[in-house]
């Protein structure tokens, strides 16, 4: 599929899309907060909007003006949409009777994907007395049943709790893996984007802001609003003192930090630096240079601890400067770590990006 130079309006909104492609069965994410236009862009590769100006391309062939019911494209919305005077067998089924196959070929492909989805035993059940997860699973059979050439899911697992959401990851990924079929999945969520998306498309006030690998999407986010959609991150002010080749060294009051940068810095400009919690390796040791060099070494003081499930979040000081590290819970019992404890805080230049110079 691809976008291009779409522009749609919905009220006030104003959806725009200069060029995004998705790949033959490749598993797209589009990730962004609240009132970006996600669902706005499902609407309308599945035909319920009009743009008004653009193309929408599938397979070489312009679908932009195209019925919903021609496109080829099923849409599963955030609230399942499943009739709920129907059983789930006729849910299923429904969308191979409004193209008039006969009943044993419908009973075939429905028993067929209700064995996949493991809802076979569910056919005769109304959507009401269903699990969130379960409701989901027969919105997706419904959807994949008529063989569409793109899947759209709007929030998939927004409404349901962490056990069932986490089953439902894998079995998304499971499902796609063996079926093989094209999605676009929109999500506010940066772990359910980095955990699916082959791809994440970041989109902000209804424009695409950056689109790559979760990978690049997390390491070299391309301004500030997308490194903060995945996570709270460190962000430090410094003056530049040198520059070799991508290797930055910032002054940050006194700490000398060192970064990577794909953007022009001259020194005496000023700089803003980021790097990830998680990335900042806590030792009481000064590091093994033969285990683990890193550029950024600081003994620092612990000036605060914050449990938070599986993680905890050290809130860490090195001379007069502030920032935080996150290591497991099992790392921090193990270290005996507590508040005024003095340890080495290290991290990599190349988990440490430069995003604004001058």
């Amino acid at each position: 599929m691809e976008i291009h130079a779409l522009t749609v309006y919905a009220g006030l909104f104003k959806l725009e899309v200069d060029r995004l492609n998705i790949n033959k069965n490749e598993y797209m994410v589009v990730m962004g907060p609240s009132g970006a236009g996600k669902t706005i862009l499902l609407e309308t590769l599945a035909g319920f909007r009009n743009p008004v100006k653009g193309r929408i391309m599938l397979d070489e062939i312009d679908i932009t003006k195209l019925p919903p019911e021609k496109r080829g494209i099923s849409l599963v919305p955030q609230n399942y949409a499943l009739w709920p005077h129907m059983n789930v067998y006729d849910n299923i089924a429904y969308g191979l009777r409004t193209k008039k196959l006969g009943e044993k070929d419908i009973r075939e492909k429905v028993l067929e994907i209700a064995k996949i989805m493991d809802i076979d035993n569910l056919l005769h059940r109304k959507p009401s007395t269903l699990s969130g997860g379960e409701q989901q699973r027969v919105a997706l059979a419904r959807a994949l049943i008529v063989e569409p050439k793109v899947v759209l899911l709007d929030e998939p697992l927004s409404s349901l709790d962490t056990g069932t959401k986490d089953k439902l990851k894998n079995f998304l990924k499971q499902l796609h893996k063996k079926l093989s079929f094209t999605v676009i999945h929109v999500t506010h969520d940066p772990v359910e984007a980095f955990e699916l998306g082959g791809r994440i498309a970041v989109m902000l006030n209804g424009k695409f802001v950056q689109v790559g690998t979760p990978s690049e999407i997390l390491r070299n986010p391309q301004n500030l609003e997308v490194a903060w959609l995945h996570g709270k991150p460190v962000l430090l002010h410094g003056l530049v003192k040198k520059v070799e080749d991508k290797i930055v060294t910032v002054d940050i009051d006194g700490l000398e930090l060192q970064a990577t940068t794909d953007i022009e810095c001259k020194p005496q400009s000023t700089a803003i630096v980021f790097f990830r919690p998680e990335d900042v390796s806590i030792s009481l040791d000064f590091p093994n240079p033969e285990r683990f060099s890193p550029r950024n070494i600081y003994y620092c003081r612990i000036k605060n601890i914050k449990e938070e499930g599986s993680l905890v979040r050290l809130s860490l000081v090195c001379g007069s400067v502030e920032f935080e590290g996150i290591i497991t819970r099992g790392s921090c019992e193990q270290l005996d770590l507590k508040p005024n404890v003095y340890v080495y805080a290290s991290f990599k230049a190349s988990s440490v990006k430069v995003i604004s110079c001058g």
